[in-house]
């Protein structure tokens, strides 16, 4: 796969504040990749650690995670997002909690 393809997912997922979530399918919607959903997935796993993703504000389409509930890494997750006030619920964020950005703003800060 392209690293390009990659570095624009991760550009984009960087772009995610703190105390929001956002879903594979809008990271790469948003990365210019309508339909990839599951290469965003692919592309955070891939992600340098240096890079600080934060992989952990990335949810399903419908808002839970991707993660099967009681595994570590769904703890983890849910963990590195109750410290920043996502709240879950049966492993599901509330809509309010949804990134919603400003189209303008990210025009500015994406690179591609």
């Amino acid at each position: 796969m392209s690293e390009s393809k990659y570095q624009r997912i991760w550009q984009t997922a960087l772009q995610i504040p703190a105390g929001k979530v956002a879903s594979y399918g809008q990271i790469a919607d948003l990365a210019g990749l309508p339909g990839r959903a599951r290469l965003v997935g692919k592309a955070l796993g891939y992600a340098p650690k240096e890079l600080e993703v934060p992989w952990f504000r990335i949810l399903r389409s419908d808002r839970r995670l991707a993660f099967a509930p009681g595994s570590e890494t769904a703890e983890e997750q849910r963990q590195q997002l109750l410290i920043e006030g996502v709240i879950l619920k049966n492993y599901r964020a509330k809509p309010q909690d949804v990134w919603q950005p400003d189209l303008g703003e990210l025009l500015f800060k994406l690179n591609y």
